[in-house]
């Protein structure tokens, strides 16, 4: 699945003349690894083709509506489960901190909850755990999914694809809990303004863990109630992450 995680991530960066030009070595990945079912492969073609052949202002235009200025979109994995709270400026360091036991280290200051990187790291490590990890974001994805869905959205493709590579589906109940925070438009500036003082959501016992086990992300990065020292704050659209295998004796 190496391939088709690259792919998804690909897909959720900010479109440049770069991706636009990668639209057919994208697509030979996915043929060549056909790990997709054939819906997804053909909604993610239907993405891919507007990708080959928009123009790229307007691309760049739609991508900043639906991710940077709609909270409930946003591709930001603990956005939307610790917000704003302190809780996740530590589960991002843990976060980090779990990339680099693998060799991965960032080479830009991007968030680790970002979910392009998120989906580069999958692209690295062990299927099986690959797989897993995607269960424990499951929640977080299928909301999302949705989400776009109701807004007719060809990016709702990689969020059914992404789940169609996981263990097992989200918890419906955890799922719900997500959809029933406020879906703002991202024309209104007040719904904006009014959605970014929320309070954050938090999950319990039964939350994504119960599904997918109790070893699962939600217990590895564990917030404390503490500011984390040295998160990066900066925000750049496209992360690149640099693969180093570890030195193990």
């Amino acid at each position: 699945m190496r391939l088709t995680f690259k792919v998804l991530s690909a897909l959720l960066s900010y479109p440049t003349a770069e991706l636009n030009a990668a639209v057919p070595e994208m697509r030979a990945a996915l043929d060549a690894e056909n790990r997709l079912p054939r819906k997804s492969r053909d909604d993610l073609d239907r993405l891919l083709d507007e990708i080959a052949n928009g123009d790229l202002y307007d691309l760049q235009e739609r991508y900043v509506l639906l991710f940077d200025r709609t909270r409930s979109l946003s591709l930001h994995l603990f956005e939307h489960v610790h917000g704003e709270s302190r809780d996740r400026g530590q589960a991002m360091v843990d976060l980090k901190g779990h990339y680099e036991k693998y060799g991965l280290r960032m080479s830009t200051s991007e968030l680790p909850d970002h979910l392009p990187l998120f989906l580069e790291f999958m692209s690295q490590i062990p299927e099986a755990e690959a797989r897993g990890l995607l269960c424990e974001t499951g929640h977080v994805l299928e909301a999302i999914r949705q989400r776009l869905t109701k807004r007719e959205s060809p990016y709702a493709s990689v969020f059914s694809s992404a789940l169609d590579l996981a263990d097992a589906p989200p918890p419906t109940d955890v799922v719900d809990a997500l959809l029933d925070l406020p879906d703002e438009d991202p024309n209104d500036l007040s719904a904006i303004d009014a959605a970014w003082e929320a309070e954050e959501v938090t999950f319990g016992p039964n939350s994504a863990d119960a599904l997918c086990g109790k070893d699962g992300l939600a217990s590895k990065l564990r917030a404390s109630r503490r500011p984390a020292p040295g998160v990066p704050v900066s925000q750049p659209k496209r992360p690149v992450v640099t693969y180093r295998p570890s030195n193990r004796t």
